[in-house]
């Protein structure tokens, strides 16, 4: 599996134990996940550009790709076109935009610590600038690469009935993914 991030220095350090998860919930357990680091990616234009111009030279042989941009600019219809646009090619995209953004994942477990209540944290505008950083002081450990976001991560997803319901959106991929797994067993 592919995992494509907008911005892999942080954001990988949430999506591996999120992926990893979200795969064992679809049935792959034993699945090999990899966020992508070549290129590495700055931001949601150069992330869409990538999908569409140069990852499938690399990465086509990945049987599923899954890209995590933060819903702010990845609205429903473009999130279609990208995967339908890679389907033409033989590729399996599944995109998945973080309600607001990625870091929210990583804050499920402390979700009774936020200064907002938690729907409203998962609408606010500067999520990662304003209200997450608070909780990575608390929580996270700055010895750890990514400062312990896979740690906040793998806390958050303890209870994955609680935690699917806080991340709808995650849910949803997890019910793709199976669907996905159906299909290809039909096809096999």
């Amino acid at each position: 599996m592919l995992v494509i991030p907008e911005d892999p220095t942080n954001n990988g350090y949430i999506l591996k134990p999120l992926t990893k998860m979200v795969l064992a919930e679809a049935g792959r357990p034993s699945a090999t996940v990899n966020v992508l680091t070549n290129p590495r990616l700055r931001g949601y234009d150069h992330a869409v550009r990538a999908i569409r111009e140069e990852l499938a030279v690399r990465y086509r042989h990945m049987d599923l790709w899954l890209f995590f941009p933060d819903a702010d600019r990845a609205k429903a219809d473009a999130m279609r076109d990208l995967e339908e646009s890679l389907e033409s090619e033989g590729i399996t995209l599944l995109c998945c935009p973080a309600e607001p953004e990625v870091e929210i994942y990583a804050t499920v477990a402390y979700r009774n610590e936020l200064d907002i209540p938690w729907q409203e944290a998962r609408r606010h505008g500067s999520f990662k600038e304003d209200v997450f950083p608070p909780l990575l002081e608390a929580h996270g450990d700055h010895r750890r690469p990514g400062g312990g976001r896979s740690q906040m991560t793998i806390a958050s997803l303890a209870s994955r009935q609680s935690f699917f319901s806080r991340c709808p959106e995650v849910a949803n991929l997890r019910d793709r993914i199976k669907q996905w797994r159906q299909l290809q067993a039909l096809q096999a």
